[in-house]
């Protein structure tokens, strides 16, 4: 039975093989039948895990936040410490004005490292390895984004940035073609390329790291010679290792995707405030 718990299984909402450790959703649809309430559970596993990571976000800095101190106790000053350097972080890229889109760049950040290191923890599982989750949270970018440019810029100076701001003959001659320019690599790629790298990266680091652990259990567990034993030890020990650098890595997509929003964000304020 614990080598099942690391079975290939595959991802049928993308319609391609995979190898993804198991969850608790897929743990009670294998061995708890196929009752329709398990088939929901298993239909939107993703959002149950998405939902979990918002619930624990939330959890932790309502505690924190509950009861205020002058002199603060450890997990105040921890979860003090995690605002704060993510405001200065992000403010000194937006500017003085950027304070007002930190609790979104902030909470993305958090909500993205949160589903990512899910992902890590046994029998839970990253959403983020749904395209369906990042495209969604790309799409929260591009709305936050647009919803932005009209407000600070308005319509009028905001169709003139996608024109090329034209002043003289050619670039008035030029400016349909780059308006169709700047609305694709502008306003439709940005949402597409940070669904699909985070999508990728989360993906690629989950499949290595299950691959492994199939290795490594189906050797330790029902060892067939010296060097399959062996060779279970040495797997063992990759996870140990690919799990510590997926740690970083997963990390750093979630700062990227954060990153590339605030950027997306700052293209669109008033020149005035990019200081």
């Amino acid at each position: 039975m614990i080598q099942n718990l690391f079975r290939v299984s595959l991802f049928a909402e993308e319609g391609h093989g995979g190898l993804e450790a198991p969850n608790l959703i897929s743990l009670i649809h294998q061995h708890a039948g196929n009752s329709p309430w398990i088939q929901v559970m298993t239909r939107y596993e993703n959002i149950f895990f998405s939902v979990l990571a918002a619930t624990i976000l939330s959890v932790v800095f309502i505690a924190g936040s509950r009861v205020l101190t002058l002199v603060p106790g450890r997990f105040q000053n921890f979860v003090e410490t995690v605002v704060e350097t993510l405001e200065d972080f992000f403010t000194n890229i937006l500017g003085s004005h950027g304070r007002t889109f930190v609790p979104f760049i902030g909470t993305l950040f958090l909500y993205i490292f949160c589903m990512n290191m899910m992902g890590l923890v046994p029998f839970l599982k990253a959403s983020t390895t749904d395209l369906n989750t990042t495209l969604g949270l790309a799409i929260c970018v591009f709305c936050v984004v647009q919803f932005t440019a009209l407000t600070k810029l308005g319509p009028k100076k905001y169709l003139d940035h996608l024109a090329g701001q034209p002043r003289d003959t050619i670039m008035f001659i030029l400016a349909p073609f780059l308006f169709f320019l700047f609305l694709i690599l502008d306003v439709i790629v940005p949402p597409i390329t940070l669904s699909l790298r985070l999508f990728g990266n989360v993906t690629g680091g989950d499949t290595l790291l299950a691959a492994f652990q199939d290795m490594a259990m189906s050797n330790l567990i029902h060892p067939s010679g010296f060097f399959s034993l062996l060779g279970g030890a040495m797997a063992f020990g990759t996870v140990i290792i690919i799990s510590m650098l997926l740690v970083l890595l997963d990390t750093i997509q979630a700062l990227v995707f954060s990153l590339l929003s605030t950027i997306y964000i700052l293209m669109v304020l008033p020149h005035e405030e990019h200081a």
